[in-house]
């Protein structure tokens, strides 16, 4: 069967769910039985994410060859369970890269280049070249942003020529406001949005609509007789508490049916996967609560918080907590507060479990040293990612192994202790600032330690690879003396001999990775890291009431 291609585009402003509504449309089609990917186009010049601030574009997203990209990517991951790669992200930068570098080496026969025909072929080129990687029977692109936006014409007309050649289905994701002032619902601003994408000759075969509420039939109607489509191809799309939810949003208003039967294709109304996916949503316990703490700094923007920064984070906790049949409150926490006032540090007692993300930059380093002393000195459970397990180290080095003002070679180049160090091979690279997807990327393995906590955790496997996104590692020569004093590394990388995984044996739980295992946690399928520290919530729970 030759590949469908399904365009999913924004209206009215970003950030509606474009990428949620996308993965659950993907995932509505695989359980027909369809191999399905998924591409982002981000019109950004960035060549990628990797050197964009979280609390400008979100979290970072890395994929298993080792691309930074999207966090939209994420969600494909996580609803579809594919694996995606770095060339499933489209930018401007990676376009105009291209064609200009064939361009140098003549590859244009001295043709002018111009963004008709020229940029638009390249476009189309690398969607067609992943559907034909990927073999997949459909193809969903999401294209950032939203119709208005003037960086998005090219890639729109690239999406209108392609199906000149091609089957394809066009979705307008838009939003509908409800302004306190008149309590009512207004259709007007999604019709501009449908209005606006006709001005690229591109009319939606579906529109779903994001509103806080339940979209009635009374709007319905009116925004189907605006872009002259059925009432049943505008979709209600509500805010929900649980994203999970979505696919079986869309179900119940025969989106899959609407998309296969458009493409000419039989519909299976006796869909055996969906029953469990709507199973899994049901069983899910309200009943149990875990508070976990989050220490990080990348939330704060202007008067709001963006905790898109920590995306897969919060995932992976939302997916271990339903596997332990309980639901996570989690609750940010600054941790440039624990400096400017140390005795509020006592609020973390109130905690059932704490993470420490990764991060970069000096910032809010010695409050996160400060929470990870006191989650080891009073049993808290802990788990530190990639700079949680570096300042884990950096904590027993100095209040354990007495190496007085133990850093790392980031936060303090002159430290006289620098328990975490640069990785050799990145310092030409610091060097000749070369920024941009230089770090330890992707997936690394690593081997594990026969007996320790981590070995169980990963149901005793020897060998096991988690995603990585960084530049520094635990000094190699502080190894004896950390382990001297009783911190125990439990798994290293084979080739590079970095130490990979920490834990301190004298507490409950108290874990660290320089890896990023959120990234490879799926609703069903709970990172083995994350598992294990809501069981060690709930016991810390269990201890408290008996």
């Amino acid at each position: 069967m030759p590949p469908r291609f399904i365009f999913v585009i924004g209206g009215v402003i970003s950030g509606l769910g474009k990428g949620i509504t996308t993965a659950s449309i993907g995932k509505l089609l695989q359980y027909q039985g369809y191999s399905v990917t998924a591409i982002k186009i981000d019109p950004y010049l960035n060549q990628d994410a990797g050197t964009m601030r979280p609390t400008e574009h979100g979290e970072v997203w890395v994929t298993e060859d080792g691309g930074e990209i999207d966090q939209d990517l994420g969600n494909y991951e996580r609803f579809l369970g594919i694996e995606l790669h770095k060339n499933h992200n489209i930018t401007s930068g990676r376009v105009y890269w291209s064609i200009l570098t064939k361009e140098r080496r003549g590859d244009f026969l001295g043709k002018t280049i111009q963004p008709i025909p020229q940029v638009t072929n390249e476009i189309k080129k690398m969607i067609t070249d992943i559907a034909k990687e990927d073999n997949a029977d459909f193809v969903l692109i999401e294209i950032g942003g939203q119709v208005g936006d003037y960086e998005n014409v090219l890639f729109l007309e690239a999406a209108r020529q392609m199906k000149t050649d091609f089957p394809v289905m066009y979705i307008l994701v838009g939003y509908l406001p409800i302004p306190k002032h008149l309590g009512e619902m207004k259709t007007k601003p999604i019709q501009h949005a449908i209005n606006a994408l006709g001005q690229h000759n591109i009319l939606p075969d579906l529109v779903v609509c994001r509103a806080e509420k339940i979209v009635d039939d009374v709007r319905r109607t009116k925004i189907a007789q605006s872009c002259g489509i059925k009432r049943s191809c505008v979709i209600s799309n509500p805010d929900v508490d649980n994203i999970y939810k979505i696919p079986l949003i869309l179900d119940d208003q025969n989106v899959c049916q609407n998309i296969l039967e458009s493409f000419g294709l039989k519909y299976n109304k006796h869909c055996e996967g969906l029953k469990n996916w709507r199973a899994f949503i049901q069983n899910i316990n309200k009943n149990t609560k875990v508070k976990v703490g989050i220490i990080g700094k990348y939330f704060d923007i202007g008067d709001f918080n963006l905790v898109d920064s920590y995306i897969s984070v919060i995932e992976a906790v939302k997916h271990a907590a339903w596997n332990n049949n309980c639901f996570a409150e989690i609750i940010w926490i600054d941790s440039k507060k624990y400096e400017d006032d140390p005795k509020s540090i006592k609020e973390l007692d109130n905690m059932d479990c704490i993470i420490v993300p990764g991060g970069f930059g000096k910032s809010g380093i010695e409050g996160k040293i400060s929470t990870a002393k006191y989650c080891r000195e009073n049993n808290i459970p802990y788990l530190g990612l990639c700079l949680g397990l570096q300042i884990s180290v950096i904590e027993f080095a100095r209040n354990v192994c007495n190496l007085k003002n133990a850093n790392s070679e980031e936060f303090n180049p002159e430290t006289a202790h620098p328990v975490v160090a640069i990785i050799n091979e990145q310092k030409k690279i610091l060097k000749e600032k070369g920024y941009g997807a230089t770090m330890r990327l992707g997936g690394w393995p690593a081997i594990l330690k026969k007996g320790t906590k981590i070995y169980h955790l990963y149901s005793k496997q020897e060998q096991i690879s988690e995603r990585h996104r960084h530049r520094y590692e635990i000094n190699p020569k502080y190894i004896e003396t950390l382990e001297k004093y009783g911190f125990v590394f439990s798994g290293q990388n084979p080739e590079a001999n970095i130490m990979e995984f920490g834990e301190n044996p004298n507490c409950d739980y108290f874990v660290g990775t320089q890896a990023h295992p959120e990234f490879k946690s799926r609703p069903m399928k709970p990172a083995p890291l994350f598992d294990g520290l809501i069981k060690a919530a709930l016991n810390k729970t269990q201890k408290k009431l008996s």
